[in-house]
């Protein structure tokens, strides 16, 4: 089972934030408060869904064939997902 890095916090749903960064190979830490990435608050499927985008340079049509799926739906997913990138900005320093 692959781990999920959390972004909301268990007991009170708020947004994490990174605090510590370790190198395995040397063993360095850095330490500080960081925002995780606006991306990694989407949803795993809206995640997959970018990759693909980007692997399918950005080409909608062959999307809708590779996923067996309309042109207009697969446009209307990507429309959720920029709604919810734009909900996301809000919260996030670019």
């Amino acid at each position: 089972m692959d781990k999920k890095l959390p972004v909301s916090c268990p007991a009170c749903g708020n947004e994490l934030e990174v605090k510590t960064l370790f190198c395995p190979a040397c063993e360095t830490t850095v330490s500080g408060l960081y925002e995780l990435p606006l991306l990694s608050s989407l949803r795993d499927e809206d995640q997959l869904f970018i990759i693909d985008f980007i692997k399918n340079s950005g080409n909608l049509k062959i999307m809708a064939k590779n996923m067996g799926l309309s042109y207009p739906t697969v446009r209307h997913l990507l429309d959720g997902i920029i709604r919810r990138i734009k909900e996301q900005e809000t919260h996030h320093k670019i």
